[in-house]
């Protein structure tokens, strides 16, 4: 009996958490027509954009919520891994929303919170540049922690902070919008 209670309580928590992260939304103003701005564009290598980072913001972070991850991530580049654009992590549980050219200068980011290199090397946003004739899909996804601070070393890679930062996610909300040129 007491195995068939502990299953009906396992399921109600994850059913309560499910509910939890399915009220998790991100939006963007910049990628509320489903693609990407001008402005979100690289400055360079071909690509005549302001190396802008998205306006986003956030709303419903389940219960016990203690930081937030940002990151914005091309599958469709062409490398064999994808191409990591921006990584902020340790975002306060307080924020909810990030100016638009808040990753492009880090100096606008919130207090604690700390850019990790893209995948030019560069710590911030580094802007939209798929090659000419080539449609890429660009996600934002902000995941709530569990964590204050993401347990990291300095200059970590975008791929070990989106391992660690799965394994202390409570909930994760996207939003993806397209780019061409």
């Amino acid at each position: 009996m007491n195995r068939f209670r502990n299953l009906v309580l396992a399921t109600s928590m994850l059913a309560a958490h499910a509910t939890q992260a399915a009220d998790f939304t991100v939006t963007s103003p910049d990628f509320a027509e489903g693609k990407v701005q001008q402005a979100q564009f690289a400055a360079g290598m071909g690509c005549t954009g302001k190396d802008l980072s998205p306006a986003i913001s956030w709303a419903n972070a389940p219960e016990g919520t203690k930081s937030f991850v940002v990151t914005l991530y091309d599958k469709d580049a062409p490398t064999g891994s994808g191409w990591w654009h921006w990584v902020a992590i340790d975002i306060p549980a307080d924020v909810t929303a990030l100016d638009g050219g808040a990753g492009s200068e880090t100096t606008k980011m919130p207090a604690g919170a700390v850019t990790i290199a893209n995948d030019a090397g560069v710590a911030g946003f580094g802007g939209a540049c798929p090659p000419v004739g080539e449609v890429h899909d660009y996600t934002i996804t902000v995941k709530a922690l569990s964590v204050a601070k993401l347990p990291v070393p300095p200059g970590a890679s975008a791929a070990l902070v989106g391992f660690v930062s799965n394994m202390n996610t409570l909930a994760s909300a996207t939003i993806s919008a397209k780019g061409s040129r």
